[in-house]
């Protein structure tokens, strides 16, 4: 799968809020994914699918609603994919917040080897 075909499979699956499934199918095993920052309950850099599935599946149980998700058209070149994503969101414990960030990926041999988040 080229760039392209992964960059729209990736912006179909985060519009819809299919994370793991979107890592499942496009990510390499030994992909990366970085955070902006460290926190409590996340560490800046997460190595491998599994560990990269686990901080996704501990996100989720801390989001109370998810209620909108927005996904701009994704910038591509031979080996890298960038958008915006915007997600209007509850956290469990926490008031109604809009978060926006800059998604950025890098390819290799088909799959998705890194992603990385800026604020």
């Amino acid at each position: 799968m080229n760039t392209q075909l992964i960059a729209n499979r990736l912006v179909e699956l985060c519009k819809e809020g299919q994370w793991e499934e979107a890592q499942t199918e496009l990510y390499a095993t030994d992909a990366v994914s970085i955070e902006p920052m460290a926190s409590p309950d996340f560490n800046k850099e997460t190595k491998g699918l599994e560990a990269i599935i686990e901080k996704g599946k501990k996100f989720d149980s801390m989001v109370d609603t998810l209620h909108q998700v927005k996904v701009s058209e994704p910038l591509i070149t031979p080996s890298a994919i960038a958008f915006t994503l915007e997600m209007d969101i509850t956290m469990k414990g926490k008031g109604r917040e809009t978060w926006t960030e800059l998604c950025l990926y890098q390819v290799k041999d088909e799959k998705i080897v890194s992603e990385q988040f800026f604020l």
